[in-house]
């Protein structure tokens, strides 16, 4: 579902459906629309669990229902090559979607590794953290084309959104705070590129680098937004986001584990 609320918000407003059973949130020609699928569906959503959000949900699958009624009464739709290979499909993943939940085993998380873990990252903090923002250009052409409009006066977030093949263009080039401790070490940079992050710290608040910054054949041009002391947080304030990290990482471990062993004993030709 988009993230935004689309016109089935509007027509959630002026729907006043009763209820029809304790596990039933509607009823479509007959066919009921249960509580457990309305709930499955704000969930997949991935928006806060909110009464509007329901009936917008609910709006959404009476919607649904109805253009399955309608599709089932064109025979011809049932037996598609299309139909079948779909439903072939969702069984597939189906299977493999519970094949996974039962293969995969990841650790528990202790809270000594989320101490750890902690401790790793207040060591790896500098006295400053910096708030930079980043373009990648397409070349150095482009590169160089796009300093001489911020030298003539062009906005930098305006650039990046427009021309920037970063990730970070939709959020106008803007990146996380960070903060590096010196000296700067390769390897040691916040999953930076050294060369990014020597050019950051150097960078006054405000400020542009000068010339492109050249990593692996990308370059990159650099503003430093803001410069400020860092700021560590209590270890109660951040210890559930540690354990979430943490716990992502196990999951992809022991999934790397697991596709590795089936691929040790499979036949693979390519």
């Amino acid at each position: 579902m988009n993230k935004t609320f689309s016109l089935f918000a509007i027509a959630a407003s002026l729907i006043a459906l009763p209820s029809y059973g304790a596990n039933s949130v509607a009823s479509i020609n007959g066919v009921p629309i249960t509580e457990a699928q309305l709930s499955r569906a704000v969930q997949q959503s991935g928006l806060p669990d909110s009464p509007q959000l329901r009936a917008v949900m609910k709006t959404q699958l009476i919607a649904r229902e109805l253009f399955r009624q309608e599709a089932s009464k064109k025979k011809e739709l049932a037996t598609s090559a299309e139909t079948k290979a779909a439903i072939a499909e969702a069984r597939d993943n189906a299977m493999i979607q519970q094949y996974i939940r039962a293969a995969i085993k990841p650790n528990p998380i202790t809270d000594a590794q989320i101490k750890a873990r902690f401790d790793d990252i207040v060591a790896s903090l500098g006295e400053l953290e910096y708030k930079p923002r980043l373009i990648l250009a397409q070349d150095a052409a482009a590169a160089a084309s796009l300093l001489e409009k911020l030298k003539a006066g062009a906005d930098f977030a305006n650039l990046a959104r427009e021309s920037s093949k970063a990730p970070s263009a939709k959020r106008a080039g803007e990146l996380e705070w960070v903060s590096f401790k010196a000296p700067l070490v390769e390897g040691k940079t916040q999953s930076y590129p050294l060369p990014l992050a020597e050019a950051i710290v150097k960078l006054p608040a405000g400020a542009v680098s000068a010339e492109p910054v050249v990593v692996n054949g990308q370059h990159y041009i650099l503003k430093v937004d803001e410069v400020r002391p860092t700021t560590v947080p209590k270890y109660e304030q951040v210890k559930d986001t540690i354990r979430q990290l943490l716990e992502q990482q196990e999951i992809e471990r022991a999934t790397a584990a697991l596709v590795a062993g089936l691929l040790k004993n499979a036949k693979i030709q390519q």
